[in-house]
């Protein structure tokens, strides 16, 4: 009888590990692994978790500081998606590395602007001062063709989005340019006279584009931040909970009340 009755303990047990292991297995599929830089990305996402909770979701937000290992860590399938760069810039990312992520979604767009610690206006800045600008494709680009729209300096038409400083074709004030990786940009903005930075890394650094830029981007920018995943993955449902969550009137109303100078706007 207790030969049985151990028995029989045993297989209970056995059956528990069995289930527990289920459990944990079915647990792990419904975890979302994003990465994002802090902001706003790693913001809007965390406000979402509740939301995606609900839907039997775990988000995972994992932080990057840089341009480059979000990408490599979606691609490698340390995460699951990301949310960090515009279209432009995943797109010359993909045609660099060889990679096939695609983008899921449009969420926001934050305005690049010209900032300076030392002038008050762009027309201020004088002949010869030293402008820093972000050192990576796309971006950099981007500052370029923004400092042309302010009537600084012409850029070639055949080099588009991605513009180097030999692209320029006109620079009558005889401005130099310093290459910075986008991140140090707020960090050297005291070094040099001006500099052209990305709302994510000017927002954290208490800078205001519509209130501090001497020059800011227009709101018809094409460079609308996305949800990035590997090709496929795209119409995953959790994938496309979590696009929805971020359109959603909570994280409107967010954005209205915490970046009501624009330095947010939300896409349909």
């Amino acid at each position: 009888m207790k030969k049985l009755l151990s028995v029989l303990i045993i297989a209970i047990v056995s059956v528990g590990f069995v289930f527990a292991s289920g459990a944990s297995e079915s647990a792990d599929s419904s975890v979302l692994r994003v990465g994002a830089t802090p902001e706003p990305h790693g913001t809007l996402l965390n406000l979402v978790a509740d939301t995606l909770a609900q839907q039997g979701i775990s988000l995972e937000v994992v932080e990057f500081t840089d341009y480059v290992m979000p990408n490599e860590a979606l691609q490698s399938g340390e995460i699951d998606a990301n949310y960090f760069q515009h279209l432009p810039y995943l797109e010359s990312f993909n045609t660099e590395h060889g990679y096939d992520l695609v983008s899921a979604g449009g969420i926001h767009i934050e305005p690049m602007a010209l900032y300076s610690t030392k002038y008050a206006s762009a027309e201020e800045i004088p002949d010869g001062a030293v402008i820093a600008i972000p050192n990576d494709p796309t971006n950099e680009g981007r500052a370029l063709l923004l400092l042309e729209s302010a009537g600084l300096i012409t850029v070639s038409d055949e080099a588009g989005i991605e513009a180097v400083p030999s692209d320029i074709t006109d620079n009558p004030h005889n401005f130099q340019f310093s290459e910075i990786e986008a991140a140090s940009l707020p960090r050297v903005i005291e070094d040099v006279d001006a500099a052209v930075i990305n709302g994510n890394y000017a927002i954290p650094a208490g800078l205001i584009a519509t209130r501090d830029g001497l020059y800011v981007e227009g709101g018809d920018s094409p460079y609308v931040n996305v949800i990035a995943v590997r090709n496929g993955d795209e119409n995953r449902p959790e994938i496309q909970a979590l696009v929805s969550a971020l359109k959603s009137d909570v994280v409107a109303q967010y954005v209205a009340q915490n970046y009501p100078n624009g330095e947010v706007i939300l896409v349909d």
